[in-house]
């Protein structure tokens, strides 16, 4: 693969290049992915996604693939990019260095037609952590409206880094241990039940630990890090799944 040499353009001025997106798609009524390539030019200050678009628009209106904000804040627009999970939205073709842009839908996830994958395992896993403020009185939760708990900075930061997630699930299709084991909660489920559990105001952290606390959840977790590595608001999944281990082994959580 040719390498380009990356200068930087004088202000104002941005540099025009051609790229070839090549590009693996799923065909849903033969179950089978196959290759195509595109030509694009773009700018230095454009991303995969604007290339992606271009292509939608201009060559082949038949290819799908998820976007919404196009500002890296809806993760909708996960794919493997040149061999990594990353958002299409923040990858800029200029700042790879290289002129073949590989872009395939996200591992661990079913197809759906080319890029977009089928989310609906992955939320049900999600949801299965119960990834919300949990109170045991109920009453107090739900019926009294002047209720509110407040929280010092040192109790935000307990849980803080763990609540930017955006659920574009990169983190899931970067875990071998999801490829392995396909029952295995993965990195971002586990790492919301530690956020929740780490709250203050939560009451539910027991719960969720039964939860976790088996061979589908945090014990199958082999620490091999490439959650972390690919989030891209610097979530530490990994941390998350050692910190309710810690809790498991030690007994410390209690609430």
């Amino acid at each position: 693969m040719e390498k380009i040499t990356i200068t930087k353009p004088p202000l104002g001025s941005p540099i025009r290049r051609t790229y070839t997106f090549r590009v693996k798609r799923y065909d849903p009524e033969k179950r089978s992915y196959y290759w195509r390539e595109y030509k694009v030019e773009l700018t230095n200050h454009e991303t995969v996604l604007d290339g992606l678009l271009k292509i939608k628009w201009n060559q082949d209106a038949t290819l799908s693939f998820r976007y919404s904000c196009r500002m890296g804040i809806c993760g909708s627009c996960g794919m493997i990019i040149n061999g990594v999970p990353r958002l299409a939205c923040e990858t800029k073709p200029y700042d790879l260095g290289t002129e073949v842009i590989t872009v395939e839908p996200l591992s661990n996830f079913e197809p759906i037609k080319d890029l977009a994958a089928d989310f609906s395992n992955f939320f049900e896993k999600h949801i299965s952590v119960k990834p919300w403020l949990i109170r045991k009185d109920e009453t107090e939760q739900f019926e009294k409206l002047d209720t509110y708990y407040p929280q010092t900075e040192d109790q935000l930061s307990d849980y803080l880094e763990f609540a930017y997630c955006i659920k574009c699930g990169l983190c899931y299709s970067a875990c071998p241990m999801v490829f392995l084991n396909k029952d295995y909660l993965g990195p971002q489920a586990l790492a919301q039940a530690y956020r929740w559990s780490a709250d203050s105001r939560d009451e539910g952290a027991v719960l969720r630990l039964k939860i976790v606390d088996s061979e589908n959840g945090v014990w199958s977790c082999h620490y091999s890090g490439t959650c972390s590595k690919v989030c891209p608001k610097d979530v530490d999944p990994a941390l998350a799944i050692n910190l309710l281990k810690n809790w498991l082994l030690s007994g410390k959580r209690r609430r």
